[in-house]
């Protein structure tokens, strides 16, 4: 089995899994409690704070624990300060037992993953404005669009830092400038980016950003975000006041302390990692543009994740194409495997003027430390026979010659 949808999901690193174990039957006390097992729980809590904020230059008291990278997303955006000032919600205001948001208004982008999509179609049908921001043909936005789109009333804008289908890397810092400017804060979805690329949110001029555990070879269940110390953001889930009160509910210790040992580890072996998926990512799109006609990538060439290959065959559906893959043992996606059992179009190829054929005959490939390139060649292999067995039967195979 070869394991290419990295993207989705990570192994859980051996050393991780080592450091979480004493805690689920040794070390099991609740982080609240006074006596040693709550002590010990509370010190490996406090531990992962630190190498989490370690791998993003963020302070260890700027990190929130969640339970993945959509808890934080919206986290970030229902806590927004303005949002729960008493001027700006209104409380049933007809009547009908809805309330409405004052003209507050949020800026992101027309490719952002959905747990960022479907909380701003929430807030705007609660009356808060939402602008998209459009993308050129690689998926990057312009920061100019977004400067053009600030108001006075504008609380929040979020952009992600890499794309979950074609791997683009947004102008994290010109948007950050531009958001200092009009003093609006900036959160990113960096979920995809954390591990791939070095990021500093203090460099970056980042006031909030979010991270999943399990997409850097840590346990799923468990993220967290990082909130700039000057940032309010209103908590969502009251109650016993964790998480210095952002986030009641008995912590989750084992798989935060597997968690922030995925951090020290992504943080060690960046550099080597960057190295080894440029790698494969030059060999399978040199061996696959050269022995496979009409194909083409998606996203950026160069300002890019390089774990992140996404491509299209013209004259293939690719859902097909997956399924031909699993058939010879490897795993592969066409996109975002985050929305469960959905099978509509991509929203971010759509936004990038994908015609319906380009969109359909899409393959993401997402590597991970353990692929090798041996492992390329022979996935490029197996791809050339597939697509050659698919596109024979093509209702486009008299269109391009195949």
């Amino acid at each position: 089995m070869i394991y290419l949808d990295n993207a989705a999901s990570t192994a859980v690193h051996p050393e991780v899994v080592k450091a979480m174990l004493p805690y689920f039957d040794v070390q099991y006390g609740n982080p609240s409690s006074i006596h040693q097992f709550g002590r010990k729980a509370k010190n490996a809590i406090q531990k992962a704070r630190k190498q989490v904020a370690a791998l993003i230059g963020a302070e260890p008291e700027e990190i929130l624990f969640t339970s993945g990278g959509t808890e934080s997303n919206n986290t970030i955006l229902y806590g927004i300060p303005k949002l729960h000032e008493s001027d700006a919600i209104i409380t049933d205001p007809d009547g009908s037992g809805n309330f409405e948001l004052g003209n507050n208004h949020a800026i992101t982008s027309s490719i952002e993953h959905e747990a960022i999509l479907e909380p701003c179609k929430k807030l705007e049908e609660m009356g808060f404005k939402v602008t998209y921001i459009s993308v050129d043909e690689y998926g990057v936005v312009d920061s100019n669009d977004i400067a053009d789109s600030i108001t006075e009333n504008t609380v929040l804008v979020s952009i992600m830092f890499a794309n979950n289908e074609i791997g683009t890397i947004q102008p994290i810092k010109e948007i950050s400038e531009i958001c200092k400017k009009y003093q609006v804060p900036l959160h990113t979805d960096a979920v995809q980016a954390i591990g791939k690329i070095p990021i500093n949110v203090k460099d970056l001029g980042i006031d909030a950003l979010s991270i999943s555990s399990h997409k850097i070879n840590g346990p799923k269940g468990v993220g967290a975000l990082f909130i700039k110390k000057d940032l309010t953001v209103y908590p969502e889930i009251l109650g016993g006041g964790q998480e210095n009160g952002m986030r009641s509910g008995t912590e989750n210790v084992a798989s935060i302390v597997g968690f922030g040992k995925a951090c020290e580890i992504a943080k060690e072996r960046l550099n080597e990692n960057i190295s080894h998926f440029k790698k494969l990512h030059s060999s399978m799109l040199e061996r696959i543009t050269k022995e496979i006609s009409h194909v083409k990538l998606n996203g950026h060439p160069e300002k890019r994740i390089f774990n992140n290959i996404h491509l299209t065959f013209l004259g293939v559906n690719g859902e097909d194409l997956i399924i031909k893959l699993d058939e010879h043992g490897i795993a592969a996606s066409t996109g975002s495997a985050c929305s469960v059992h959905t099978q509509k179009a991509s929203h971010v190829l759509k936004a990038m003027g994908f015609n319906h054929e380009q969109i359909t005959g899409s393959l993401r490939i997402s590597f991970g430390y353990m692929n090798t390139l041996d492992e390329v060649d022979q996935v490029v292999e197996v791809l050339k026979k597939v697509v050659t067995e698919l596109r024979s039967v093509s209702p486009y195979k008299t269109k391009y010659n195949f």
